[in-house]
């Protein structure tokens, strides 16, 4: 006898909480994880909202006091009520945070408190405190952000709920040339000029550092094989890092003096190297169609 799998519970979560505790904090990571998400929704409609075809990404869904009708009890009837259906899996978190600290943010932005009117900031803390008071008690989570960086936050959301659909950091590997610029927007460059230029070698000129003789002549030098495996250690140990500390694009990047012969050939065998260590990377070379150039390699020293 053949089991049937049983069907695919889409997840959703709720994420509501104090003004200025974070939420859209919180909601902009969990899009970064791969949760399509709604900020300030009608709550009224959630049961609209889930009512047809749930299969797909999970879904983050926003709201907080400024909801038109928002009442806490009947936000929480309701969700009980979709949690008994076999293809939802329904979670709530609460963003917490001291009053002290929400009064810190308020005048830091300078902006005014849903519920204070013509009131001080606190005293519409102290209001939206009494109304969130049923949630805050029937959430399944809490996160109190009183002592938190924006990155503190963006951590606690990806340790909670990044497991879900893991996000894969996009390596970029690429070569370029000193003389035509520099790239923007790199966050490691490798300047492999302390290497022999190729270019002034008989026949290696018109080549680039995807051709064999290139490579060869660039390998044999008695720097190169101690010097790559440093910077392929470095690299393998820092890339881990940035995926743990939520960075979402690295970029790579070796410069030479034209961006047609070291540059390219350590790209590639670094990017080559990042495979073997688990790693995707995309590999770009700015410079390789360039006219071989004396104006552009310079003087025949390096």
């Amino acid at each position: 006898m053949v089991s049937e799998s049983a069907p695919s519970r889409q997840r959703i979560l709720l994420v509501t909480g104090m003004l200025g505790a974070g939420k859209s904090t919180a909601l902009r990571e969990l899009e970064d994880l791969g949760w399509e998400s709604i900020d300030n929704f009608p709550i009224r409609l959630l049961d609209r909202l889930l009512g047809g075809d749930t299969s797909g990404h999970p879904l983050a869904i926003g709201f907080d006091c400024r909801t038109r009708g928002f009442v806490p009890a009947e936000v929480i009837e309701e969700v009980k009520a979709l949690s008994g259906r076999d293809d939802l899996e329904i979670t709530t978190l609460f963003l917490d945070c001291a009053g002290h600290e929400l009064t810190r943010r308020f005048d830091e932005t300078r902006r005014r408190h849903f519920l204070a009117r013509d009131l001080p900031v606190p005293a519409g803390i102290k209001a939206e405190r009494e109304l969130l008071a049923p949630m805050r008690r029937w959430a399944d989570v809490l996160i109190d952000t009183t002592d938190f960086t924006t990155n503190d936050l963006k951590q606690r959301i990806r340790d909670q709920f990044g497991q879900t659909s893991p996000r894969e950091m996009t390596v970029t590997v690429s070569s370029f040339g000193f003389s035509r610029g520099m790239p923007p927007a790199t966050d490691l460059v490798f300047d492999m000029r302390f290497l022999d230029n190729p270019h002034w070698q008989p026949g290696l000129k018109e080549l680039t550092g995807l051709d064999a003789p290139v490579a060869e002549y660039i390998a044999s030098n008695p720097v190169f094989e101690s010097s790559f495996a440093r910077m392929r250690d470095l690299l393998l140990e820092l890339l881990p890092q940035y995926a743990a500390q939520g960075k979402s694009y690295v970029n790579i990047a070796f410069g030479c003096t034209g961006g047609r012969h070291r540059s390219v050939f350590t790209a590639e065998l670094m990017a080559q190297a990042l495979r073997e260590g688990g790693f995707s990377p995309t590999v770009l070379h700015r410079n390789l169609g360039s006219r071989a150039a004396e104006l552009v390699e310079g003087s025949k020293a390096p």
